[in-house]
C-alpha cells in the first residue's frame, strides 16, 4: 500500500473510535436520565432489635442494657449478641448529626474489652456522673467511652458522637432483670 493510503486509513480508524465514544456516552446519558434517582433518600436502613433484645434478655448472665425513650432522630443500625466471646451485647445507632454511638456489654474483661469496642480510648481517671452513676471517661482518637463497671460485666457507650450525645445514650439506657419487658425498637417522637 502507498503511504496516502496509509494514512487516510489511520484518521478513518481514530475518527471511527471518536464516534464510538460519543455515541457510547449518549446512550450512557439517556440511561442515567431516566433511571430514577432519590439523592434525599437514607443510604442506612434502620433495624428493629426488639427480638435481639427478648432473646438476650432471657439468656445473658447480666441485666442488658437498651435505650427507652429516644428522639425519632436516633437510628438503630445494628445489633448482636455473641454467647461465646463474653457474652458480647452490641446495639449502634447513629445520632441525629449522623454519628456513631453504640451500646456495648460484656463479661470480658474491662481492660481489654473497652479499648477493644472504644477503638483504643484510654481511661482518663474521671468519671462522669449521668442517671445518678458513676461512668467512668475514656478518650480516643476515633471514638470517646463512658464505662460503668458493674459485678461481673460492663457497659459501655461508646462512638464517634461528642461526649453530649454518649451522656444522652447512657441516660436513656434501661435494664431488666433476665426475662424482663423488652422496650419499643422505635424511638419515641420528641
Amino acid at each position: 500500500m502507498d503511504a496516502v493510503a496509509e494514512s487516510k486509513r489511520g484518521k478513518q480508524t481514530a475518527r471511527n473510535m471518536f464516534l464510538s465514544t460519543m455515541v457510547t456516552a449518549a446512550c450512557a446519558g439517556v440511561i442515567y436520565i431516566f433511571v430514577p434517582h432519590d439523592e434525599n433518600l437514607d443510604p442506612v436502613k434502620a433495624v428493629d432489635f426488639t427480638v435481639e433484645l427478648a432473646t438476650v434478655r432471657t439468656t445473658a448472665p447480666y441485666p442488658v442494657a437498651a435505650p427507652e425513650g429516644l428522639p425519632e432522630k436516633w437510628k438503630p443500625t445494628s445489633v448482636s449478641y455473641d454467647a461465646t466471646a463474653g457474652k458480647a451485647w452490641h446495639i449502634g445507632f447513629l445520632d441525629p448529626d449522623g454519628k456513631y454511638v453504640a451500646v456495648e456489654q460484656s463479661t470480658a474483661a474491662a481492660r481489654t474489652y473497652v479499648p477493644q469496642v472504644s477503638q483504643k480510648a484510654k481511661d482518663t481517671g474521671t468519671t462522669a456522673k449521668v442517671a445518678g452513676r458513676e461512668w467512668q471517661v475514656w478518650e480516643g482518637e476515633k471514638y470517646d467511652a463512658l464505662v460503668l463497671p458493674e459485678k461481673g460485666h460492663t457497659t459501655v457507650v461508646t462512638g464517634s458522637a461528642p461526649r453530649e450525645r454518649l451522656v444522652e445514650m447512657a441516660e436513656a439506657l434501661k435494664t431488666e432483670p433476665v426475662g424482663g419487658p423488652v422496650p419499643s425498637a422505635s424511638p419515641t417522637a420528641s
